[in-house]
């Protein structure tokens, strides 16, 4: 009983955080980053720059936490009901996740790096070039997404359940 109380109470977790947190949570982000008065800060010095890209660490840091609860739940899933088939996936949706979370940082930290309200430019046209890091993001998160919602399917599946499924109907 108790292993079924484990699983449900990380289903608990895992399915709201998959869906608010990596499904609802990108949209909020843009919305909150696209409404404010001034898309684009007008910054004036290199201090100003890097003080602006400084500032916006915390809420990476903030944001990386919170997409990590459904891997956090999948691998304490692993760790409940060891499976080697599953933990290979669970490895891989933690190497999956931690490339997003460095392309994610590195694309944020250097837009804010090369966005000013006059054009000017103080670090190397190289941090423009994060401009393409969203679309590496897109790949590595649509397995990402796909691999963690299959895993949380055969986690929060109860084996009579899934064996009542597998079986041809009588």
């Amino acid at each position: 009983m108790t292993t079924l109380a484990a699983r449900a109470l990380l289903a608990v977790v895992f399915w709201p955080s998959l869906f608010f947190f990596w499904f609802l949570g990108p949209f909020v982000f843009f919305l909150l980053s696209t409404t404010s008065s001034e898309v684009c800060m007008r910054l004036e010095t290199r201090a100003e720059f890097l003080a602006a890209a400084n500032g916006a660490v915390p809420m990476l840091a903030l944001q990386n936490l919170l997409y990590a609860v459904p891997i956090i739940c999948l691998v304490l899933w692993g760790r409940l009901f060891p499976d080697p088939a599953r933990a290979r996936h669970i490895v891989t949706c933690v190497k999956l996740f931690a490339g997003t979370v460095v392309v994610g940082a590195l694309w944020e930290y250097g837009s804010s790096l090369i966005c000013d309200g006059h054009g000017q430019g103080f670090f190397s046209p190289a941090w423009q070039m994060t401009s393409y890091l969203p679309i590496v993001s897109l790949l590595l998160n649509a397995p990402l997404y796909v691999l963690a919602f299959s895993l949380g399917r055969a986690f929060s599946t109860r084996e009579d359940v899934a064996e009542d499924e597998a079986s041809p109907p009588a």
